[in-house]
């Protein structure tokens, strides 16, 4: 969006929370900031970061603004609020009024407080409801190094906990220990926190379904782990120091491969091929799905729930064929059903699966850059199903 001469836009709100703020200024802060952005002669625009005292030195240091402010610089007079996101609000609209605007733009996430006193200052307020979803789709180098590293981590994680899988040795009942403790979706799943805390990753909860949990794609998993069965791990932590995602999945299975699975297995890797390949700018997310669905039921296998629910048999792709990931793990686009068209510096993952509830499910992830003439995969892990050292 260009801005003509004193005319204004602003985002605002706490960058730990808001996705949209912290890209804009990109300056980690868990308190209440504004940025503001106003036009002036010759099609220049001149940005203010309003924000907490304490953090302006830090500010000047590292957010992307052309000048630093705390609310009490903007003090109206009637004076400042005590609560900080008040106040904040309060400086925000006493700037605006104090360089003559009287019309600014906000962005979608907007918090109500500062509209709300930003329209008691007789300013006009307008949504700009598509500000900041292109801008944020389509990573610049910084995002791209911060999603790179993100997945470079992830990957690492993953590999541990796919060998772990493999070289457990499994009990008299087929269940798997590990140094003589039994290997559960509970315990896996907590050596994968720590992993990824020793990298200060956050985690929200990995996926570690065996068996015919895995028929459920979302199902997070419980209970030991048992040989001979395919275990889904999907693991998307969180860089503390960015907040940019990382999103990988692989399935392992201890000891011998059905033949079964090894079936849904190729149909998943070639899905997933075709759809790698058909990625390029210009070229929808739902035609990249479509591929996807193509690939899967030239290897026999079906899309979509079933019509009932008594064939335990039945194997399907059940949902699209990715999204998007950066600041949030799930964001705009998606390669699904009616999906845009992409951009580049879109970063999406690609992650085909099939599911039974007889045998479980079968999913491999990777992420992609979309480039100028196709894509740029960022995993480098294997995608077989065997783990062993």
């Amino acid at each position: 969006m260009t801005l003509s001469p004193w005319q204004a836009r602003i985002m605002a709100g706490i960058p730990s929370l808001n996705a949209a703020l912290y890209r804009r200024i990109r300056f980690l802060v868990g308190d209440p900031v504004s940025i503001i952005e106003i036009g002036g002669d010759a099609g220049t625009v001149t940005s203010t970061l309003i924000l907490r005292d304490i953090e302006i030195e830090r500010a000047k240091a590292k957010a992307r603004a052309d000048a630093f402010a705390c609310p009490k610089d903007f003090e109206p007079a009637t004076g400042l609020s005590g609560d900080r996101e008040t106040a904040t609000a309060q400086a925000t609209a006493e700037c605006l009024l104090r360089n003559g605007v009287n019309s600014v733009v906000a962005d979608r996430s907007l918090p109500l407080i500062f509209a709300e006193f930003i329209r008691r200052a007789g300013i006009e307020i307008i949504c700009d409801t598509e500000w900041g979803v292109i801008e944020r789709r389509q990573k610049d180098d910084q995002e791209l190094e911060f999603i790179e590293k993100a997945q470079n981590i992830t990957e690492l994680v993953m590999k541990r906990a796919c060998e772990t899988v493999a070289n457990a040795v499994p009990d008299r009942l087929g269940q798997l220990t590990l140094n003589g403790e039994l290997l559960s979706s509970e315990s896996l799943r907590a050596k994968i926190d720590q992993w990824l805390i020793e990298q200060a990753y956050s985690n929200p909860g990995s996926i570690v379904a065996c068996g015919p949990m895995g028929a459920d794609c979302h199902e997070h998993g419980h209970g030991p782990l048992v040989t001979e069965q395919p275990i889904i791990i999907d693991i998307f932590p969180r860089d503390k120091s960015t907040l940019y995602n990382g999103d990988c999945t692989r399935t392992v299975v201890n000891g011998k491969i059905s033949e079964r699975i090894q079936k849904m297995h190729a149909a998943v890797v070639a899905a997933k091929g075709a759809a790698t390949a058909t990625v390029k700018p210009g070229v929808t997310g739902h035609a990249v799905d479509l591929i996807t669905a193509e690939t899967i039921r030239s290897h026999g296998f079906s899309m979509g729930l079933p019509s009932t629910d008594d064939n335990d048999d039945y194997t399907a792709m059940t949902h699209g064929t990715g999204h998007g990931v950066g600041l949030e793990v799930h964001e705009p686009p998606l390669l699904a059903s009616g999906g845009v068209e992409l951009l580049v510096g879109d970063v999406v993952t690609i992650e085909p699966g099939l599911y039974c509830r007889a045998v479980g499910g079968v999913r491999v992830e990777d992420m992609v850059v979309v480039t100028e003439d196709g894509c740029r995969n960022l995993n480098r892990l294997p995608e077989g199903l065997d783990w062993r050292d």
